[in-house]
């Protein structure tokens, strides 16, 4: 050994260097109100917040109560092994965590290991998945974010370590009924592959509050143009533009709502890879084309994949801005690129936006790993294959937001990946998986994680089934059946049609609730759809329960988690509770407070769970007490700017109540000028006791959609009111 420290001094020293551990003491900064930002070793200049080129709302941020630093700091542990970042967060006995990627079959995350890397989701919550987001959620009330753009891998209270803090009880599986094969750990431990990273943590006294945070630094949830919020019918690949327009007077003469068509691969000279150009056998003339859909108040959006076909005219102009492999011989744009950016605008603007074109679909940035390009590939502006993967979803999000922004023209598509820093982009998550269940599980937990999900509907086999899955989507982000494949029809299952077109019609009387919704995750951070976790006084007892031993299914006795992943809020004021084909019954986790039955106000429970058995034709929905639900008359279509629509508020329960009626001009973003409205409505007993509706008006010259004219609803029978 000695003779090998002789001769070979500067390679000992390097081999040492590189097996020793180098603590660092973090320094954090309170960046913004309850935001505090610290970095360990060189952090990479390429990020997903970076990425997502995100814009905090400062002012929103100091509206929220100020926050205390939710760790002991010396209690989180970072070192430098091997070139990699090792983090350790404290992790106590009685917290839960939530987050870290959208996942489609568990809610509670403590005790798995998760590797968080963007992909097609497989069927197991491993990390791999379409939003693999490294940010978490504790049920202390604090999140914690780790903004690097790599192959993350946690340990969420999983490893035990020789000088834990609070090490678990030594037992004997011999002799030990409570000896488990997962002891317990105190420790969120993570490691970045990585020469540095930025860490964030977000303080709260709720979860709720942390997560608020996390969205508005971000720049806030992204506010939905109103015919977004509208339904969408995703046509069959290759329908022709004569296809599409008999497709939408079908909608019209089934009197079935129709905002935005969806237009499929088929529209393009080539896809898989594609051109990006019109296929001029299926579309002859796509302007007219659009503007006859405009004609019926119908939008169009594109599904497009971002690789790029060598028969196109954007391929010899992409020279040189490409990575070193392909994807379905496709060439990969290298967006980090502006050069890249600038070509990709030119070609998309001329060719669909100054045409019409109102949005995009964009697939297959995700995976599997060999679909899309390989870890070794490499890229001309010099980052990896594993970072552009993490990154590239954000990239092309961000990208085409900002073609329509400058425009001042809302957009609102889908996407198949993305990350850490999305809130404020213009995309719905949607993939290939078709489980209903996990499905609800995914929307929930989207909540977490600044993402929005759709449970989107492709086939069924039975009008149960069908109609159970139309019933969640017209309760999601983005009510959407997507027809590419087999040309199925919201009325594809007559026994059920009516029901469908009823659920579909309470979507479309339900958009002022929606819209107001989405305003609070723009404005104030707070999810549009959100898992009863973040409920203010749910208090379900989910604590971890024993599983039963057994030599095959559970040899060592693992533990089972108690999760509510199939009921979730949407707004303040719904509890949803989907049913699934199959089911005549289930049961439903009441939170705190008094709640009502949507559909006739009668009193259903308070902080209990109760059994239910709805029947097939709705959808099983719930209203706290004091809630306030202004709807609409159905109509077909999305209110336009400078329409005007009758207010219809309903009010469910015995106690007083609020709500803030939020509207714009609905396509544009002179919102974020002042041009909005905000119209308090309110339930207030007068001196005998009486509840009494009024509302407020709109402040002069600010727009608003609706008519004086209001009618009162006072679904709760047993109640004295008065309007």
């Amino acid at each position: 050994m000695n003779s090998i420290r002789t001769i070979f001094p500067a390679l000992f020293l390097s081999l040492l260097f590189c097996g020793t551990a180098i603590a660092q003491e973090l320094a954090w900064t309170e960046i913004e109100n309850g935001i505090w930002k610290a970095n360990v070793g060189e952090p990479e200049d390429i990020s997903l917040l970076k990425a997502a080129e995100i814009h905090p709302q400062v002012g929103a941020l100091n509206q929220l109560p100020a926050a205390v630093f939710p760790f002991i700091k010396d209690k989180i542990k970072t070192k430098m092994v091997d070139g990699k970042v090792y983090l350790q967060f404290p992790l106590s006995r009685e917290e839960q965590i939530f987050g870290l990627g959208l996942n489609f079959k568990t809610v509670h995350q403590r005790g798995r290991i998760m590797r968080l890397h963007v992909d097609h989701y497989g069927g197991e919550d491993n990390g791999r998945t379409h939003a693999p987001v490294p940010f978490y959620v504790s049920s202390k009330g604090y999140g914690v974010l780790v903004d690097a753009a790599r192959y993350i891998t946690v340990y969420v209270g999983t490893g035990v370590r020789v000088d834990a803090d609070d090490p678990p009880v030594v037992r004997d599986r011999n002799t030990d009924k409570d000896w488990s094969a997962q002891p317990y750990s105190d420790a969120v431990e993570i490691l970045v592959p990585a020469k540095g990273t930025d860490i964030y943590v977000y303080g709260g006294s709720t979860p709720l509050e942390a997560v608020q945070r996390y969205n508005l630094y971000n720049g806030g949830g992204y506010l939905p143009p109103k015919w977004g919020l509208g339904f969408t019918q995703r046509v069959p690949t290759l329908y022709s533009q004569g296809d599409i327009l008999k497709e939408a007077k079908d909608f019209e003469a089934h009197d079935f709502p129709l905002d935005f068509i969806g237009v499929e691969p088929g529209w393009q000279s080539m896809s898989y890879p594609c051109t990006f150009e019109w296929d001029k056998t299926r579309f002859p003339d796509p302007k007219r084309f659009i503007g006859d859909l405009s004609d019926m108040g119908v939008r169009s959006n594109l599904w497009m994949n971002p690789y790029v076909s060598p028969t196109g005219t954007l391929y010899p102009k992409l020279e040189g801005l490409t990575g070193s492999h392909t994807v379905w011989n496709g060439v990969v744009p290298d967006l980090m690129l502006q050069e890249t950016r600038d070509i990709l605008k030119d070609h998309f603007v001329q060719n669909h936006i100054n045409i019409g074109v109102s949005g995009y679909k964009i697939d297959e940035v995700d995976g599997y790993d060999f679909w899309v390009w390989p870890d070794v590939a490499t890229f001309p502006s010099g980052y990896s294959g594993e970072q552009m993967r993490q990154v590239y979803g954000l990239l092309i999000q961000n990208m085409t937001a900002k073609w329509f922004k400058e425009r001042n023209q809302r957009t609102y598509g889908l996407v198949r990946a993305s990350n850490g820093g999305a809130s404020a982009l213009p995309y719905v998550i949607y993939n290939d998986y078709y489980s209903h269940k996990d499905f609800i599980t995914a929307l929930v937990n989207s909540s977490f994680i600044g993402v929005l999900w759709t449970p989107e509907v492709r086939a069924s086999k039975t009008a149960e089934e069908w109609l159970r899955r139309m019933q969640s989507v017209c309760f999601s982000p983005m009510a959407m059946l997507n027809a590419w494949a087999d040309g199925t029809k919201p009325w594809s299952f007559p026994k059920v049609e009516a029901a469908v077109r009823d659920v579909a019609n309470l979507r479309m009387q339900l958009l002022p609730y929606i819209y107001s919704t989405f305003s609070q995750y723009h404005f104030e951070g707070l999810p549009p759809f959100r898992a009863m976790n973040l409920v203010d006084g749910f208090t379900y007892d989910a604590n971890v329960a024993e599983g039963e031993l057994d030599s095959t299914d559970n040899p060592y006795k693992l533990a089972i988690k108690s999760e509510i992943k199939d009921q979730y809020m949407m707004g303040d004021n719904i509890l949803v509770a989907p049913m699934f084909a199959g089911e005549k019954q289930r049961k439903v986790i009441i939170p705190k407070g008094k709640w009502f039955d949507f559909y006739n106000g009668e009193f259903v429970g308070e902080n209990e769970v109760i059994t239910i058995t709805p029947g097939l034709d709705k959808i099983p929905l719930y209203v706290r007490d004091g809630g306030i639900i202004p709807m609409i008359p159905a109509q077909r279509q999305a209110p336009k700017n400078g329409e005007k629509s009758n207010l219809i508020i309903r009010y469910y329960g015995t106690k007083e109540g609020e709500f803030v009626l939020y509207d714009d001009d609905g396509v544009s973003f002179d919102f974020e000028k002042g041009q909005f409205s905000k119209v308090n409505i309110l339930i207030k007993k007068d001196k005998k006791g009486i509840l009494r509706g009024t509302i407020g008006s709109p402040a002069k010259g600010k727009p608003y959609g609706y008519n004086k004219k209001v009618t009162w609803e006072f679904m709760t029978k047993s109640t004295d009111k008065k309007q």
